[in-house]
């Protein structure tokens, strides 16, 4: 509910440009070698992105999709419990940059909350925002631990599941008219 009204509000800025997503790629690694890969990818992430750097973004935990159905359904069960918890979200800025003057692409450090099941994290982390065509393209990536957002690991499979989870982004927004 708070990141909808942040959504809103932001949204609501009368002079502000605004670039959307609703198809945002955001994808997770937990992998350890000679293992099962642990990895999922969610392409329905939904994100907005002001003209000054504002960001929101939000996704369906039950919408990442695993190789494997019974690792996707353990995932949800087991150590996400998205029946409870069932939406991640991010608010934050991406510092220094006016997004309509964005000509090639640019380096950029975003900061921000990260809100998963329930629990927030300051987050910050480098990434890359580019101008292609009409579209604006972010891509970025940073690490988590499963403890971090009181997620249990078993000690039964502990050694099978990376101590810090990847997480990347891949965002092409489009301009809201």
């Amino acid at each position: 509910m708070r990141l909808l009204i942040t959504l809103l509000l932001i949204s609501q800025s009368i002079f502000a440009q605004k670039y959307f997503t609703r198809t945002g790629a955001t994808e997770f690694k937990a992998s350890v070698k000679a293992f099962e890969p642990v990895q999922a990818t969610n392409n329905s992430t939904s994100a907005i992105l002001t003209n000054d750097g504002q960001i929101a973004a939000q996704l369906f935990i039950s919408a990442f999709q695993f190789r494997l159905a019974l690792m996707q359904e353990h995932f949800n069960e087991n150590y996400m419990d998205s029946a409870e918890f069932p939406k991640a979200t991010f608010k934050g800025k991406i510092e220094n940059i006016i997004v309509s003057d964005l000509e090639n692409s640019k380096e950029v450090i975003i900061k921000g909350i990260l809100t998963v099941r329930g629990i927030e994290k300051k987050i910050e982390t480098k990434g890359t925002l580019s101008k292609i065509g009409d579209k604006i393209k972010l891509v970025s990536d940073f690490v988590v631990l499963p403890s971090d957002f009181n997620i249990e690991i078993p000690s039964l499979i502990r050694r099978k599941i990376a101590r810090e989870v990847t997480i990347n982004l891949n965002y092409d927004f489009t301009k809201k008219i």
